[in-house]
Order: C-alpha cells, then structure tokens, then sequence
C-alpha cells in the first residue's frame, strides 16, 4: 500500500524533511495570518483593540485545549494501531474522536458565551478595550465547531500522506483571512468583529475539505461506522493531555502577562505583549510543525518496534531543531525594530516596550525548540505522563517561578525575561527525561 511505502522509506534528512516540510509551512502560515489580523487591527483600529486580541486569548485557549489533546493524543494512538496492522479499529476510533469533538464544540460554544460577560467584567479593563474583548470572543465563538474540527483533521491529514493538502488548505485559509480582514474591517468597517469573522472562515476552509477528503474510503483514514470504546477516548486524553495543559497553561501565562503589564504599565503593556507573543509564536511554529511532522513516524517505528528507525529519527531531529534555533534567534534579533515598527508607530509608547521585550525574548528561541520537541516526541510514544509533566512544568511552574520572582525584582525587564527563564528550566528538565527514557523506547 502507498503509506506501507513512505514509511518504510530510510530515515534520512531528505525523507523526514518530506513529512516535516509541508507541516512546517503549515504551522508557520497559520502564525503569520494570526500576525496579519493582529497588523489589522492595531493599524486600522488600534492599539486598545490590539489589546483586546490578546485579553480574549486565554479564554480561546480554554475552549480549544480539549480538542488539541483529543487531537494529538488520538493522533497518537490511531498512528499505532496501523503500525500495528489494526487499520479497522483505527478508522472506527478515528471516527469517535471526530464525532466526540464536534459535541464538545457544541458544550464550550455554550460555555464561553456563558462566561466571558463574568470574565471581563472582573479584569478592570477600560470601557473601550472591555467592549473590543466582549466583541472579538462573541464573534469567534461562533466558529467553535469548525475550528475544532480544523485542529484535528490537521494532525488527521498529516497522519494520513496528505501533508501537503493540510498545507493548501492552511494556505487558503490564510488568503481568506486576510482578504476578509481587509473587506470587513477596512471596506465594511465592521471593526475587531470583523476581524473574529475573518478568522473564523478562514480556519474554516480546513475543516470542510477535511470533512470531505475524510469520506472518501480510499483516504488511509476515513469515516466509518463508529465503535464507542470508551477506553480509546480515555486513552487518547491520557496521551493528549500534555497538549491539552499547554493550551490551558498558555491561557493562564498569558492571563498573569496581561494582569503584570497591566499593573506596571497599563494597557499600552498589554499591547506590547501582543507583539513579542506574536514574534514567540512565528518563532515557535517552526519546532511545532516540525514535531507535527515526524510524530507520525516516532509513531509508527514504535507501534512497529522498528528501534534502528526511530533512534536515527530522533537523532537527527535534534539536530535540525538546534540549526532553526540558531537560525530563529539571529533573525528575531535583527528585525526586532522593523517588527515592532509594523505594529505601533515608533513615537508611540508600545514600539519601545516591544523593540525591549523582543530583544530579551529573543534569549528564550534558544531553548523553545528542543522543549516542543521533547514533549511532542513522548505523546507519539504514547507516554501522555511525561509529556504532560513536560508541558505542565514548562508552561506553568517554571514560568510561574519566574513571572513571581523576576518582575518583583527587575521590573518591566523581569516581566520579559521570565520567557527565557522558563525556557531555561524546562531544557533542563526535558534534558534528563530524553536520557532517562532512553533505553526503555530505544531511540
């Protein structure tokens, strides 16, 4: 069979960068589009608004965090069992998990429409940057579904051979956002709710091709008559878990970020959070759809207890991921001004505490990549434990230790070198988990 043959392929650079590339593009389009609403709206709205992004952040991450883990930690397990010749059972379990993501869309539409009036009424906002938050969220709740099922049939695509078609259908969507965006807020003046509309079709545009390449029978993976086994579900969320504490985590470190810079600096801080986020997260895709990439194959080499493979495969994952990190930090750093520039005009308060933050953020795109990895490589080996401890300690204690201690003592520059900090402790941590299970997966 066609997906017998590309995984049986030699592990070499050229045939692990055909799997990672089209992820890569991927992941790195999907960020850059989120950087484009946010050019948008900070220069055809403004900076409150530009805030307002960032505040409803947390609230986004909490209703996707589910989906991420069903999505990665199902990712995992149906990989497997098709190293393991059980194609059957994988595609019925691949139908479950569909179908179990579209009612929790359903239960966290409802929630967050629930919630978020109680959410930012409690935040001593601005009336106007109150009003941006209430406006944005309401719109894009309204997409919850469809950008639930983008996030799966993403990982599902990749899964199945069809990276690059993931990649066309991220690309569209990306085209489609920023056109809309131009249209509804620039031509329609429909203000930050048009942005929420924007990006809402746009993730869109993934989950109606997956809907239909998922029907196909011919597609490796497709819908089938769903067995309801529970115990795949709860697998999927013990594997997926680490994922599903990142996207909560990232919502609270965010959350604490907002509430600092508010503190410290008032709201022009927050939009300077924005922008140094928005430079993390360009920086951050490369790792995130390079690990997307080969973790259908760490899967597979395990399910199939091809040990040479994967040790070949991870050892020269960990060292693409040190060139990107060197590549990352050098280029954040160069284009520290014009970046901010695109942003907040360079008179304004906002460019210098972004060129600032930035430059100090830069330190932590040293460490990012190697800790992606490490977690994202312990989920596509079913242990959803250590890649949770992984991901909780990275994106919550370590950050927490740092976001306490260093702005109390550095101020403002304490608030941006927790990044790096947290970074810091978590490749450490990350270091000793990769020789500690070293024997035991054989890599």
């Amino acid at each position: 069979m066609e997906h017998q043959n590309a995984y049986n392929k030699p592990v070499t650079l050229r045939n692990i960068l055909k799997f990672a590339v089209p992820t890569i593009a991927m992941s790195v389009f999907m960020s850059f589009y989120t950087m484009v609403d946010g050019l948008f709206v900070s220069n055809l709205i403004g900076t409150s608004a530009l805030s307002a992004i960032n505040l409803t952040a947390p609230v986004i991450q909490v209703v996707t965090a589910i989906s991420t883990m069903l999505a990665t930690g199902g990712s995992a397990v149906i990989m497997k069992k098709i190293g393991e010749q059980k194609t059957k059972e994988a595609r019925e379990d691949f139908t479950f998990l569909i179908l179990v993501n579209a009612v929790v869309g359903l239960a966290m539409t409802v929630l967050g429409y629930a919630l978020m009036g109680t959410v930012f009424g409690n935040m001593g906002l601005s009336p106007e940057v109150a009003g941006y938050c209430t406006s944005y969220l309401g719109s894009y709740l309204l997409f919850t579904i469809p950008i639930l099922l983008m996030n799966n049939f993403t990982l599902y695509m990749i899964a199945s051979e069809k990276a690059a078609l993931s990649l066309i259908c991220s690309v569209s969507g990306g085209v489609l956002n920023i056109v809309l965006d131009y249209a509804l807020i620039g031509l329609l003046d429909l203000g930050i709710r048009g942005a929420a509309i924007a990006t809402g079709l746009g993730y869109s545009v993934t989950a109606v091709v997956g809907l239909s390449v998922f029907s196909r029978k011919k597609s490796l993976l497709h819908f089938t008559k769903p067995a309801f086994r529970f115990r795949i579900l709860a697998s999927a969320a013990t594997n997926g878990c680490s994922e599903m504490a990142t996207a909560l985590v990232t919502g609270i470190i965010t959350m604490m970020f907002n509430w600092t810079m508010l503190h410290y600096v008032g709201e022009d801080g927050v939009a300077a959070v924005t922008i140094i986020m928005y430079v993390l997260m360009l920086a951050s895709s490369l790792y995130t759809g390079y690990s997307y990439g080969v973790a259908p194959m760490l899967s597979y080499y395990y399910g199939e207890n091809n040990h040479a493979k994967l040790k070949k495969l991870v050892s020269i994952s960990l060292k693409v991921i040190a060139v990107i990190s060197l590549v990352t930090s050098a280029a954040s750093f160069a284009a520290t001004r014009p970046l901010a520039s695109v942003f907040a005009r360079p008179d304004h308060p906002v460019y210098d505490l972004a060129v600032t933050g930035n430059r100090i953020c830069t330190l932590a795109l040293f460490f990012i990549g190697f800790n992606i990895f490490s977690s994202g490589m312990f989920t596509a080996l079913s242990n959803g434990v250590v890649s949770a401890v992984l991901a909780f300690s990275r994106s919550f204690v370590f950050m927490l230790i740092a976001m306490l201690i260093l702005p109390a003592v550095l101020g403002v520059n304490g608030i941006w070198l927790s990044a790096p900090a947290a970074e810091l402790m978590a490749l450490v941590l990350s270091a000793r988990m990769l020789v500690k299970y070293r024997k035991q997966y054989q890599y």
